[in-house]
């Protein structure tokens, strides 16, 4: 059964094409980020008009790279939330047309469940029940999987998730954005030696991130780290911050990670989305969980729509096939995953 994927709620424009659920026979990614990178952030209406121009030659390409004709597509997968409103309907819209014109069934996919099903990809073995962690730049999730579609919510994010967490840090050490990276590459350079807070919640799953940005602005306020080498050399470096920084959000994800797998003797854990694919958290993670771990490439971590069309099959596998009333919900929650009427607040 070959899925087609497309992907448009943020700022990627992705198409791909997927075989029962974990072959990826096409992945094509249209990224945004050099657009988006001028204005320090994602500018909405900007993503939408980019999504338009890109959308149709994406899913092209993603069918001549599978070397398939849409005689050969059974079923089409679309993101519809959570996400920015505008470039969600692109997408979805597209979808439902091609659904029209090429009498196909559509299913609508929750983004947050697309990436966990990232790890479906590439013939990796899933095994139930699982906690998997979910980390992107809005969301910092932590849920058990007993199976397909039947999910409960451990844990989640109080205020910044960890991706909108290192945006910011990054903005406040200058590094630029997209700040995941940059604090990354500048982490590689430096120590982590700055002392910040971690947000534990004890007797709770959910995340907090804003108290260690806080103490981060602070201490830049304050000018305790060294921004600039006129600052003098007795003070801690913008590498040193970054290596600190990114220490203190991977010790907190990773420890509740374990801690909540443990407590639910899962046989395994998977790590998803966009924060998945940094390179510390991947480490830490796996070698630190005495319990089996899956980690998706680096490519499949990021919004692509091989993850999206992965979820789509066992979508349709359970008969929740779509109608062409299929509409976005831009702030859609975790919990739709379960089979749930959606959360729109």
């Amino acid at each position: 059964m070959k899925i087609l994927g497309i992907e448009t709620s943020c700022d990627e424009t992705a198409a791909a094409v997927v075989a029962d659920g974990a072959r990826i026979l096409s992945n094509k990614i249209a990224s945004q980020v050099e657009i988006h990178a001028r204005y320090g952030g994602i500018v909405p209406e900007v993503a939408s008009r980019q999504h338009i121009l890109a959308i149709i030659p994406i899913i092209k390409q993603a069918l001549a790279e599978a070397n398939v004709s849409w005689g050969d597509i059974n079923g089409i997968a679309a993101t519809i939330g959570p996400g920015l409103a505008g470039s969600l309907l692109v997408g979805v819209n597209v979808a439902k047309a091609i659904a029209l014109a090429r009498k196909l069934p559509i299913t609508g996919v929750n983004h947050l469940e697309g990436h966990i099903y990232a790890n479906w990809l590439n013939g990796r073995r899933v095994h139930f029940p699982l906690v998997c962690l979910i980390v992107s730049g809005g969301h910092s999730d932590l849920v058990l999987m007993k199976g397909h579609g039947d999910y409960v919510m451990l844990g989640r994010t109080r205020d910044d998730a960890a991706g909108e967490a290192f945006d910011k840090a990054a903005r406040i050490l200058g590094l630029g954005y997209p700040g995941g990276p940059a604090i990354e590459q500048a982490a590689k350079k430096g120590n982590a030696s700055v002392p910040l807070p971690r947000a534990w919640l004890k007797g709770s799953g959910d995340f907090s991130f804003s108290g260690v940005k806080t103490a981060l602005l602070r201490l830049v306020e304050a000018e305790k780290i060294a921004l600039s080498a006129s600052q003098g050399s007795q003070l801690p470096t913008r590498d040193d911050a970054a290596a600190s920084f990114q220490e203190a959000v991977v010790e907190v994800l990773v420890t509740k990670t374990i801690t909540a797998a443990k407590e639910r003797r899962v046989k395994q854990i998977l790590l998803a989305g966009g924060v998945a694919s940094n390179g510390l958290l991947r480490r830490r993670l796996t070698e630190s969980s005495p319990i089996p771990t899956l980690v998706p490439e680096p490519i499949l971590c990021t919004d692509n729509a091989a993850m999206i069309a992965a979820c789509g099959y066992y979508r349709f596998q359970a008969g929740k096939v779509d109608s062409l009333e299929l509409d976005v919900v831009p702030t859609l929650k975790a919990d739709y995953a379960s089979g749930e009427k959606p959360s729109k607040d």
